[in-house]
């Protein structure tokens, strides 16, 4: 190979190159990038960025001086626009075309946005640096934010931005926060500290518009007619895989690029991060995971494959996640989505400590944790990577 393309200026497109390099491949890499900036670190933006306790600069993931290392072709602030997949060439905005012998996509996500809602100034979503500082500017003590959805990314902002004196109303469409990914016991902990940190969360709240002034926000309308007031909003109501630029590429797209066990979605095409859907062969599915952790370790994993063809190594990791809310640091490892069984091993909320284990079929799926040591958590998570059936671990942790 000649050259590697790596379409994504992000983590996992940085993680890809990097791995490249160390493992002696000398030719050409181009990353291009929507962006004008080097690839930056995105879990902090709704986390210090939004505080202030970190600039903007802090963000980088690595220096001018290290980039230069790598011996990169940069092409940031272009975002590309089709895919020549016969022709191995990528086409960008501005109307070049690059070519390829390998690709790699890591373009990532976009944020999902409420109909109309993109040209009310006051309406926010979260998904860039330039996202992050455009809402931290508005937000003070007495302000009003309303927050459409309690994933994780709303529910960063919630606490943040309540620490910062600001009036917050936190509206769920279902029953508890995240009850669908990690489970009602660990959604009604997540409600209740919500609620003792005076975040005025609503549940089965169906949000039915944006209402607006003058071209400003003034509120969100529900289905039930409720008018709620508000200075901003954000909506954090899920992301869409940015695959946009692949449509009519011959690529199998399908809630993100589809690829198989090796990552590998063509003959030399390659996803990684949350634009990739991959079959992940540990938990026998397919999976897109939009952390940190599974961008860098996938673009590892990606850039071994690519140098030996002959060699390949299924991506098989064991996810990881984490999020900070409220000083109250959740982290979770394995496939918690679709599981049969969430099992509440240790609880209490007023210490704001929690474990659930998560079973689908007869294994031990995933395990989620707050409050709890580090070392807990890597007990678990080596019992997820040895397929131990649920029986057994739950076993053992109760004998334990």
């Amino acid at each position: 190979m000649n050259r590697i393309v790596i379409v994504g200026g992000s983590a996992g497109g940085l993680a890809t190159a990097e791995a490249l390099r160390r493992a002696g491949y000398g030719g050409a890499i181009t990353l291009v990038g929507e962006e004008p900036r080097l690839p930056y670190d995105r879990p902090p933006l709704s986390k210090q960025v939004l505080t202030g306790a970190w600039e903007p600069d802090r963000l980088a993931l690595r220096g001018k001086a290290e980039m230069d290392a790598l011996g990169l072709e940069l092409l940031l602030g272009v975002p590309a626009i089709g895919l020549d997949l016969s022709g191995r060439r990528v086409v960008l905005a501005d109307g070049a075309e690059v070519s390829y012998d390998a690709l790699v996509v890591a373009t990532g996500v976009g944020p999902r946005q409420l109909p109309g809602s993109e040209v009310v100034a006051g309406v926010h979503t979260l998904r860039t640096l330039d996202d992050a500082v455009s809402l931290k500017a508005r937000l003070g003590r007495g302000r009003r934010l309303v927050v459409v959805g309690a994933g994780f990314v709303g529910a960063e902002v919630a606490a943040v931005a309540s620490g910062l004196g600001v009036q917050v109303t936190l509206l769920e469409a279902g029953p508890l926060p995240l009850a669908q990914a990690i489970g009602e016991q660990a959604g009604r902990v997540l409600a209740r500290t919500h609620r003792d940190h005076g975040v005025d969360l609503r549940t089965h709240a169906a949000v039915a518009g944006i209402v607006s002034a003058d071209g400003a926000v003034t509120g969100v309308r529900l289905a039930d007619e409720t008018v709620l007031p508000a200075d901003d909003v954000l909506v954090a109501i899920g992301s869409v895989p940015n695959t946009a630029w692949l449509d009519g590429s011959g690529l199998t797209l399908g809630d993100g690029l589809v690829c198989d066990e090796f990552s590998a979605a063509a003959p030399g095409v390659y996803g990684v991060g949350d634009v990739a859907r991959w079959h992940n062969p540990l938990f026998g599915t397919a999976m897109r995971i939009e952390h940190r952790t599974n961008a860098a370790e996938q673009g590892l994993a990606v850039a071994h494959n690519l140098l030996h063809p002959q060699a390949r190594r299924p991506f098989a990791p064991v996810p990881y996640f984490w999020s900070d809310q409220y000083g109250m640091k959740i982290q979770a490892y394995g496939h918690l989505c679709d599981h049969d069984e969430a099992l509440v091993l240790d609880g209490d909320v007023s210490q704001r400590r929690l474990l659930i284990a998560y079973r689908t079929g007869d294994r031990l799926a995933g395990v989620l944790a707050a409050g709890l040591s580090p070392k807990t958590l890597r007990a678990w998570r080596a019992l997820i990577a040895a397929r131990t059936p649920w029986a057994g671990a739950i076993a053992g942790t109760t004998a334990a």
